[in-house]
């Protein structure tokens, strides 16, 4: 499907949208048509707090979108969060490296991680997670979910507004 489609659809989604759920679908969506994931979540990150949260994923029941976790500082955060880069990964070594749950992430048939961070203001507001199989996310598919940042924006500014924040 032609990317000014999609981002209609996009588009659309959030005009409509009831709840900001209804927007992280259509950027589920929006991902699986231009680049591809077997596991698709949406973490924001408060670097003030020190806090992580999911608030979506496709696969609730291994990974639920609830809760706060503690960022620790990292390579993977030193590069994602500070650095504000994607994080790549294309084996379940490398996965292994930095994410504890990878034996979880090998579990649902996933070897491979894009991590795009979500800049806004000079802030990384949250990060657009696509897991597939071994060896998918080539430099084709990284440069294709750049696509993905500019209506993930969207979704995290939604988030913060629901739940006060400005």
């Amino acid at each position: 499907m032609p990317a000014e489609i999609s981002m209609h659809r996009f588009g659309e989604a959030v005009s409509k949208a009831a709840d900001a759920a209804t927007v992280y679908g259509a950027l589920e969506e929006l991902s699986m048509a231009h680049v591809g994931a077997k596991l698709f979540t949406l973490m924001t990150f408060d670097r003030a707090s020190g806090l992580a949260s999911r608030c979506y994923s496709n696969m609730p029941e291994a990974y639920p979108a609830s809760g706060t976790k503690t960022v620790d500082s990292d390579r993977w955060s030193d590069h994602v969060l500070d650095g504000q880069q994607n994080f790549v990964a294309n084996d379940i070594e490398s996965i292994a490296e930095v994410f504890d749950d990878h034996e979880l992430i090998r579990s649902l048939g996933c070897e491979s991680v894009l991590n795009l961070p979500v800049v806004v203001g000079g802030e990384v507001l949250g990060t657009i997670n696509l897991l597939h199989e071994k060896g998918f996310y080539t430099p084709d598919k990284v440069a294709a979910a750049e696509i993905l940042k500019l209506p993930g924006s969207v979704c995290f500014l939604m988030e913060k507004l629901s739940k006060g924040g400005q």
